[in-house]
């Protein structure tokens, strides 16, 4: 078992090297609540076509809400959500989902050797990331990795790495990789 507590209250940095502002969690949680019929309020995703998003580190949920908002990522629901958030509003939301503390357990009989070798060197053998630009992907239903990775494939999402990795999978693989994520046990503990 892995135990991160990731609590965001950084802020943006300017040339200058001041902070722009600082995040704030407590009002992220308000903007949170337009967040929660798909994601929960605690990150723990209510539908299996949303990721979880509680214990995500703080650049990757800035970086991806930010693409929704420009239009380098699309998405019919979350398009059009981020592009009504202010900057104020992504650091904010992005600082209170990235403040939960999570726990991942991978399935009884299996161990980290075990793992899909492609993916732990940013995504942990248990699914939690291990890098800032990564999300976690404990507990995340199969069918949401597997499209997200064919997506990767054909060219419909784009990442630097990601992009590289999946080009080459299988169905097979891809399934594989998804499925080993999603036997792994996800906890996302409140924020006190």
């Amino acid at each position: 078992m892995r135990h991160i507590c990731l609590l965001a209250l950084g802020g943006l940095m300017l040339a200058g090297g001041s902070p722009a502002f600082a995040a704030d969690p407590a009002a992220g949680r308000q903007v949170a609540n337009m967040c929660r019929t798909c994601h929960g309020l605690d990150g723990y995703a209510q539908i299996p076509i949303a990721p979880h998003i509680g214990g995500e580190p703080l650049d990757y949920l800035e970086a991806q809400l930010n693409a929704f908002k420009d239009g380098t990522r699309e998405h019919e629901m979350m398009s059009i959500v981020a592009r009504g958030l202010s900057e104020t509003q992504i650091a904010d939301v992005s600082a209170w989902y990235a403040a939960h503390e999570v726990t991942a357990t991978l399935p009884e009989g299996v161990g980290a050797e075990d793992a899909p070798e492609d993916c732990v060197a940013c995504h942990g053998a248990d699914g939690l990331s291990l890098v800032p630009d990564a999300p976690n992907l404990a507990g995340e239903v199969n069918i949401y990795i597997d499209n997200q990775l064919k997506a990767f494939r054909t060219g419909k999402r784009t990442h630097e790495i990601m992009t590289d990795i999946a080009a080459d999978l299988t169905d097979a693989e891809i399934r594989a990789y998804a499925d080993w994520y999603a036997a792994v046990t996800l906890e996302i503990a409140p924020v006190p």
